[in-house]
């Protein structure tokens, strides 16, 4: 990295969940010279040190290589988790998006590439126990986000090949939550017109039990402390991002003073497949069946060779996040916007 002076951070997708959490830690970065958030539409929110362009990431006129010039990292975020139903809109952005950006890194001769890959990436695997980096990375095919994020994996695979000169570093976090991202991530998986306040404990008599369904979080603010600390450690390659315990039903009973009661996979899926085709629902019944074969992530690398962990367990995260829909929390940037509903 260059001095403090003329380090110089470009962040795609900076006005979403991760990206507003790490342009405020960059631009609050002592080491940081100046950031450029690229997004869609520029936000109402300007930290210190920090620029925004409009940038489209779909579009084949977005001149990337220009905005990457003299950067000392870029950090790319951008994704696009709607319309469900037509995969190829965001196939356009995810993938073809994201391509444009691989290039222009290499065009513009960027030293350092931090990509936002997923747990989403890896292969159906085990509940019982954790894997590290070395599990498959085919994703769930039917499910249009682990299908884009693994074939992203590939083309890193190539890119790195090719361009050997690049720094290339991939964080795989959890699911990722904070407080502000309430009103954002109740409209992409749950839909604009669900309340937030249905969130209380007491409107939740029991919670279904579902086989399967045992997944990581990571508070969203632990994840960008991973991806500012890569910019200056040399290192390469996957890094897990999760916070402890695993979250399962008995964990969000106890958590909510709920009841569990079992529910069988098949019961579930059509209740969100039905919801699905009507389009009440934005998540996808094949997102569904994704989830529930995620395997759990053992983070060891990134504890010893970033020397990062998560400052917050995942039930303090959820906790942060249900109050947050209760109250519509947000964020001054278009994706983030609050809302409450109901």
């Amino acid at each position: 990295m260059s001095s403090a002076a003329d380090s110089r951070i470009v962040v795609t997708g900076a006005t979403g969940n991760v990206g507003t959490s790490v342009v405020r830690l960059l631009s609050e970065d002592p080491a940081t010279g100046s950031v450029l958030g690229l997004a869609r539409r520029i936000p109402d929110w300007t930290p210190e040190k920090t620029e925004w362009a409009a940038v489209d990431l779909a579009s084949e006129e977005a001149d990337l290589a220009g905005h990457f010039a003299g950067a000392s990292a870029v950090i790319h975020l951008a994704w696009a988790f709607q319309p469900t139903h037509d995969p190829a809109v965001t196939w356009r952005t995810n993938v073809l998006g994201s391509i444009r950006v691989f290039d222009a890194v290499a065009a513009a001769r960027v030293p350092v590439l931090v990509h936002a890959s997923s747990v989403g990436v890896y292969s159906p695997g085990p509940k019982e126990r954790a894997v590290d980096e070395s599990w498959p990375t085919h994703g769930w095919p039917d499910a249009a986000y682990c299908r884009e994020k693994a074939y992203l994996e590939r083309t890193l695979d190539s890119f790195e090949r090719e361009h050997s000169s690049v720094r290339v570093v991939r964080m795989r976090p959890a699911f990722l939550f904070k407080r502000e991202s309430a009103s954002e991530q109740r409209r992409i998986f749950g839909g604009r017109f669900l309340p937030g306040p249905l969130a209380r404990p007491e409107l939740l008599p029991f919670l279904p039990d579902i086989p399967g369904l045992r997944v990581q979080a990571l508070h969203t603010d632990d994840a960008a402390r991973a991806y500012r600390l890569a910019l200056d450690t040399e290192v390469r390659g996957a890094f897990n991002l999760a916070a402890e315990p695993p979250v399962d039903a008995h964990l969000l009973g106890e958590m909510l003073g709920a009841r569990t009661v079992r529910l069988p996979r098949q019961a579930a899926r059509s209740a969100i497949a039905a919801a699905w085709g009507l389009h009440l629902l934005p998540a996808s019944p094949h997102l569904f069946d994704a989830v529930l074969r995620l395997p759990l992530m053992d983070c060891t690398r990134a504890r010893v060779e970033l020397g990062w962990h998560p400052e917050r367990t995942a039930p303090q995260v959820l906790e942060e996040f249900f109050e947050g829909l209760q109250s519509g929390a947000g964020a001054r940037t278009e994706p983030m916007r609050g809302r409450k509903v109901g």
